[in-house]
């Protein structure tokens, strides 16, 4: 009897392994360079996630508050869930990152392009959203493995659900968090999306990532212009360039205006330096890869552009979620950080608009021109 449920266990245990290979091939297939699994559990950071939320470090971010305890564990995102397979799809590397060997010295990692041109999150550049993109083959690889197991219950999430996606990702191996709080990985350094096929099925876990390769490394620390981080690992997001590009609806007050230089999306400051992000070998999805630059990166654009031709231009891009307003916003505080005196007359035709934020903005911006 004991021989028999010895083999028994065996079995078990060779199909898990054979199903893991499976499916991480039919991952690799769909363009997924990273995959992990690790097992369902109590959130290694969800007392973090409190203490964050408690400092009001999360801003105007109310949704995150609102589902706290759904952070707890991936049961409350799916029923019954026991793997957590982790996923990373890169994206281009933003080009002004930093390929000196002493990086460490952050201020003057940075590179600098003279250019009329504004700056977006790298991660904006192609001419998809991301989440559409990452969804559809999530999908795909949710049946491959309902076709292994019928009976298994799956729910694929990219970064919308109550998921801390970078403690599951360390938990399957993937990387470490980085002192910018983003995940690294030795090979593909940061400039990638995690996403999560959560699943019933208990799958083979790899060995949670324990290393912290950071070292005594503060560039990402030293180079935020708004000074966002509190410490390593620590970010206040309410004064991050990137929360206030696309999160942050309001005015934006001047002490922080005038520190966001000539973003207008995003920003990409903490990765460009970052001494992983310096040889990354990938390949980028062709929907992911920059396009349409001059159009994306020019004040131009977004200071002429109205409702129509946005909703017919961008409104399956992540510029969706900060809408016309936000980039006009956006483009009217880089004009004035980058003295574009030249945009002026078009500036001045949103000191009557009637979006008290663009009126405000507007205002300031020609004030600082003069």
């Amino acid at each position: 009897m004991r021989v028999v449920l010895a083999h028994c266990i065996v079995d078990f245990m060779i199909a898990a392994v054979l199903a893991k290979d499976q499916l991480r091939n039919r991952a690799f297939e769909l363009g997924f360079s990273l995959f992990g699994i690790a097992r369902a559990q109590t959130a290694p950071g969800f007392d973090h996630l409190n203490e964050w939320l408690q400092r009001g470090y999360a801003g105007e971010m109310s949704y995150i508050p609102k589902r706290i305890a759904a952070y707890r564990h991936p049961d409350s995102v799916l029923e019954g869930c026991n793997s957590v397979v982790m996923l990373g799809m890169p994206y281009a590397s933003n080009p002004l990152t930093s390929k000196r060997k002493d990086s460490v010295n952050a201020e003057s990692a940075i590179p600098h392009i003279a250019t009329s041109h504004c700056k977006i999150g790298n991660y904006a550049t192609g001419e998809v959203d991301y989440h559409d993109l990452i969804r559809h083959r999530l999908n795909q690889l949710t049946s491959e493995l309902e076709r292994m197991y019928p009976e298994s219950r799956n729910r694929g999430v990219v970064d919308t659900a109550p998921l801390l996606e970078r403690d599951f990702a360390q938990l399957a191996g993937l990387g470490w968090i980085g002192k910018n709080t983003l995940l690294l990985n030795r090979t593909e350094g940061s400039y990638f999306f995690l996403s999560a096929l959560l699943t019933s099925v208990e799958l083979s876990a790899d060995n949670p990532f324990e290393a912290d390769h950071c070292g005594s490394c503060t560039a990402c620390l030293d180079a935020c212009p708004t000074s966002a981080f509190v410490g390593p690992r620590l970010l206040d997001a309410s004064k991050c360039i990137s929360y206030l590009t696309i999160e942050y609806r309001g005015v934006i007050p001047d002490e922080l205006s005038e520190k966001m230089d000539d973003w207008v999306f995003g920003c990409d400051v903490c990765q460009m330096v970052c001494p992983w992000n310096r040889k990354r070998n990938v390949v980028v999805p062709m929907e992911l890869q920059p396009s349409h630059l001059d159009d994306k990166t020019s004040l131009e654009h977004w200071l002429t552009m109205n409702e129509a031709a946005f909703r017919s231009r961008y409104r399956s891009t992540p510029f969706w979620r900060t809408k016309l307003h936000g980039m006009q916003r956006n483009a009217m505080i880089a004009a004035a950080n980058t003295n574009r005196t030249d945009l002026k007359q078009l500036i001045d035709a949103f000191t009557t608009s009637n979006d008290a934020v663009l009126q405000s903005t507007s205002h300031w911006c020609l004030s600082k021109l003069k």
